[in-house]
C-alpha cells in the first residue's frame, strides 16, 4: 500500500461521529442538523427534466474533454459571471465535481522529483487540500485565516525557504468555512509571489454564487488575473461547480477553467484517471449554466435564512454575515469540541467544531473555540436551530 496513505487524518465527519458516539439527544426535540455543507433546496424541475430526455446518452462513452455544448455553455456563463473570454477548446474542461478535479490537480502538477515539494494551504480549509497534497508526495504548509485579518490569509507568515519550494497553492475564495471573499489587492500579492517563485495557483470557488447582494457578486480568480492585465491566466486554475449554485450535488458536475498549456497537460491525466463526465449529465449542466433565475432564487432563500438566523443570534453572540457561502462561522465561550456535543446533548442540533477544519500552525489552530454552522436547511429549521443554539449560549 501506498504510505502516504497513514499520513491522511479522518475526516471532519468521522471526527464529529466519534465526538458524538455515546451522546444521547435531547428526545423532546427533534434533531437538526447543520453539520455538513451538503444543499438541500430542491433540484429545479428544468435540470432534471434535460437530465431525463437525454438518458439515451447513457449508451455512448463520453468524451473525457466533454462536449462542445457543454464547454460552450460554460465559457457563456464564465463570460458574463467574470467578464472573461475563455476558449472553450483549450481553457475550459468539464470535471465530476469539484472535489474529485481538486483533489486529481494535485497528483497532475505536483512534481515529485523536487526536493521536498511544498503545497501552500488555507487554514481552516477543505481536507481535499491536505489528502491531496500528502498523495502527491508534498507538504502541505497551511497560511492562518483570522478574524482580526478579515480572514485574509497572511502570504508573509511563510519564509522565503518555504515560497522557493512551493509548487502549488490552493485558495477557497469565498472562503469555507470563514465565508471571506479575497479582495483584487490580495490576488495581486498572490500573483506576485506566483511570478517570483513560479507555483501553480488552484482557486477553489464552489461557493461563489452564494451570496447576497445582487449587486455585487464576489471577484473570482479570472476575473482578477484580467483586470490586472494576466493575458493567459499565467499559472492560474479555477475550480467551480454546480452543487451549491443549481442544487444538484449528486449530478457530480463543475469546471476546471485557467491556464491552457496547464490544462492541456491535466487533460491528458484525466483521459487516463477515467473520469469522463455521463452524457445525459453533460447535457443536464449545459441547461443549468444557461439559466440565471433559479440562482437568483436560490440566493434570496439563503438570504433569508441568514437575516433570520442572525437577528436571533446577534444578541446573544459575536456574529457577523459573511461575505458570501452559506456558512456562520461562529465563536464560542468554551471549547468547540465540548459546545458541539453538549449542543447536541442538550439541544439535539448538530453543528461542527471548528477545530476539526484545521491544523496547528504557527502556534494556533484557527478553528479552535468556533463552530461551523451550515445554513442549507429549511428557513424553518434555521430558525429553530438559531433559537435553539441561542438558549444554549445563554443558559
Amino acid at each position: 500500500m501506498n504510505p502516504e496513505l497513514d499520513k491522511l487524518q479522518s475526516y471532519p465527519f468521522q471526527k464529529l461521529d466519534s465526538l458524538l458516539a455515546d451522546a444521547t439527544p435531547n428526545p423532546k426535540l427533534t434533531p437538526i442538523t447543520l453539520y455538513i455543507g451538503e444543499p438541500k433546496h430542491p433540484t429545479p424541475e428544468f435540470i432534471k427534466r434535460a437530465l431525463i430526455d437525454s438518458l439515451a446518452g447513457m449508451a455512448i462513452y463520453p468524451a473525457t474533454a466533454g462536449s462542445e455544448a457543454l464547454r460552450m455553455a460554460i465559457a457563456t456563463w464564465a463570460g458574463q459571471r467574470y467578464h472573461v473570454t475563455l476558449d472553450p477548446a483549450t481553457q475550459i474542461i468539464p470535471v465530476t465535481g469539484s472535489r474529485e478535479a481538486l483533489f486529481s490537480f494535485a497528483q497532475a502538477v505536483i512534481d515529485p522529483r523536487e526536493p521536498d515539494p511544498v503545497v501552500v494551504c488555507p487554514n481552516p480549509f477543505y481536507q481535499i487540500y491536505e489528502g491531496a497534497s500528502l498523495l502527491g508526495r508534498a507538504t502541505p504548509y497551511f497560511l492562518n485565516s483570522l478574524p482580526q485579518n478579515r480572514y485574509a490569509a497572511n502570504l508573509d507568515d511563510l519564509p522565503q525557504s518555504v515560497w522557493k519550494r512551493t509548487q502549488l497553492i490552493y485558495v477557497c475564495s469565498p472562503g469555507n468555512p470563514t465565508g471571506a471573499v479575497m479582495s483584487l489587492a490580495e490576488w495581486k500579492a498572490l500573483f506576485e509571489l506566483s511570478d517570483k517563485y513560479g507555483f501553480i495557483i488552484a482557486s477553489d470557488e464552489c461557493y461563489s454564487e452564494i451570496y447576497f447582494d445582487e449587486g455585487k457578486p464576489p471577484l473570482g480568480a479570472l476575473d482578477a488575473a484580467r483586470q490586472l492585465g494576466r493575458d493567459g491566466f499565467p499559472r492560474l486554475v479555477m475550480f467551480s461547480s454546480l452543487s451549491k449554485r443549481s442544487n444538484v450535488p449528486g449530478m457530480r458536475s463543475g469546471f476546471v477553467a485557467g491556464d491552457a498549456a496547464i490544462l492541456k497537460q491535466y487533460l491528458l491525466y484525466r483521459t487516463y484517471h477515467g473520469c469522463a463526465m455521463s452524457g445525459p449529465v453533460q447535457v443536464a449542466s449545459a441547461n443549468a449554466w444557461g439559466d440565471e433565475a433559479h440562482v437568483v432564487e436560490n440566493r434570496r432563500l439563503y438570504r433569508e435564512k441568514f437575516e433570520t438566523a442572525l437577528s436571533i443570534l446577534k444578541p446573544v453572540c459575536d456574529v457577523t454575515w459573511p461575505d458570501a457561502a452559506f456558512y456562520l462561522w461562529l465563536p464560542t465561550a468554551i471549547a468547540d469540541t465540548e459546545f458541539a456535543r453538549r449542543l447536541y446533548i442538550e439541544k439535539n442540533v448538530t453543528v461542527l467544531p471548528g477545530s476539526f477544519l484545521a491544523r496547528n500552525s504557527s502556534g494556533v489552530n484557527p478553528g479552535n473555540n468556533r463552530i461551523r454552522v451550515a445554513l442549507v436547511s429549511t428557513v424553518e429549521e434555521c430558525a429553530e436551530s438559531a433559537r435553539r443554539i441561542a438558549e444554549f449560549i445563554i443558559n
